[in-house]
């Protein structure tokens, strides 16, 4: 059991033959993730990497029963890149591309859910469940299994969460990047709840960042559903000032509960586990856990 991908998900990766699609697919099935093809619009019925190349995702559903596709099309056409997907019956959308113009994504994000499909991102990593399926650009070395589920708005911290978790002499259960811009698919708390639904995964780290109030929001529901697994958090942009970008699009202090101070507070006052710096993940998390680092 894991959450979103496993060694049975059939992967088709859109964009395929380009530079990006073309590099982390062939990682992907490197790490022994379940690619199936991918598809490149005016370039079906040829072969990239050892795999069919379709024109449509409706012909990779209907040919090969893919149910997840990562996305690695450029932003302008993105969006509709996601909501074809949906369109074709996948099942776990993952968009990598970062940048898509935010009046598109207010179209694909409804889309998605009327379709009855998870969209993961944009601006994201990805989706890992150790050992299973890597469907993203993570660094798949850096992740061991355990059962310890990771949830991250950061890319970079994700990995060094993962690393942390290793160290503690844990591992993961499955790890999600949801994306930092300003409207993704999954927020914390829905990706927050489906690893408190997988009886493979004892605790949660939740990593988040400046703006919004998705980790309030998730903090809320954590304590309201009986704290049923020790969650650690960690927030990033301690020194951000208020209103300054930060990194991501979505990282911008907007009110007095979006700095990085506020969101910590609520975390506590919810019962999470609040690590002070990333370095400290793996320590809070062995704590939380009662097994020593």
């Amino acid at each position: 059991m894991s959450v979103l991908v496993n060694k049975n998900s059939k992967v088709i990766v859109q964009g395929f033959t380009g530079t990006e699609g073309s590099f982390h697919a062939q990682q992907m099935i490197e790490y022994g993730t379940n690619v199936v093809g991918g598809v490149t619009p005016g370039k079906g019925g040829s072969t990239h990497l050892g795999k069919p190349v379709f024109n449509t995702v409706e012909d990779a559903v209907k040919t090969k029963g893919a149910d997840t596709t990562i996305i690695f099309v450029p932003p302008a056409f993105a969006a509709d890149a996601i909501m074809e997907a949906a369109d074709a019956g996948i099942k776990v959308i993952i968009a990598i591309t970062e940048g898509i113009p935010v009046k598109d994504m207010m179209k694909a994000k409804p889309y998605v859910k009327k379709k009855g499909a998870i969209l993961i991102g944009p601006n994201c990593p990805g989706v890992i469940t150790p050992g299973e399926a890597k469907v993203g650009i993570m660094p798949g070395f850096v992740f061991k299994q355990g059962r310890v589920g990771v949830v991250s708005k950061s890319g970079t911290l994700t990995y060094e969460a993962a690393d942390q978790i290793t160290k503690a002499g844990l591992g993961v259960s499955t790890a999600i990047g949801i994306g930092g811009d300003p409207i993704i698919g999954t927020s914390t708390k829905e990706a927050v709840q489906l690893l408190m639904e997988d009886p493979e995964t004892d605790a949660i780290v939740m990593i988040g960042e400046i703006g919004g109030n998705y980790e309030a929001e998730a903090a809320q529901w954590i304590k309201e559903n009986g704290n049923k697994k020790p969650v650690v958090g960690f927030i990033a942009g301690q020194t951000a000032p208020p209103g300054r970008r930060m990194g991501h699009a979505g990282a911008i202090i907007g009110g007095k509960d979006d700095t990085a101070i506020a969101k910590m507070r609520i975390m506590k006052e919810n019962g999470i586990f609040v690590a002070e710096s990333p370095a400290e993940i793996g320590e809070v998390m062995a704590k939380a856990l009662g097994v020593d680092a």
